[in-house]
């Protein structure tokens, strides 16, 4: 599992925010596309989530690639909230870098 400062690093750490502000214009496309992507992702949360489910039902223990593709879910989505209410100016991946 992920070391919880690392996340926690990930997820306030160091951010290079751009030096140009961008249009409202362009902000709000982007708003809509990453809001189509945290549409796909909460899709792509439910199937990890049966599957580890499943897989702590045969096998008694979660498959640590699977938890720690959650984390990386986790904290990409946590990015891209903070983008869509304005708490930063960084888009997150694919326009930014995935950590």
């Amino acid at each position: 599992m992920a070391d919880p400062d690392k996340i926690e690093g990930r997820l306030h750490g160091e951010q290079f925010e751009p030096e140009a502000q961008e249009g409202l214009a362009s902000r709000l496309i982007h708003m809509i596309l990453i809001a189509v992507m945290i549409s796909l992702a909460q899709t792509v949360l439910a199937t990890v989530t049966v599957l580890q489910f499943i897989v702590m039902l045969v096998h008694k223990a979660p498959n640590e690639r699977l938890a720690e593709f959650g984390t990386d879910l986790g904290i990409w989505l946590a990015k891209a909230a903070r983008y869509q209410t304005a708490a930063s100016q960084v888009k997150p991946w694919p326009w930014s870098e995935l950590d």
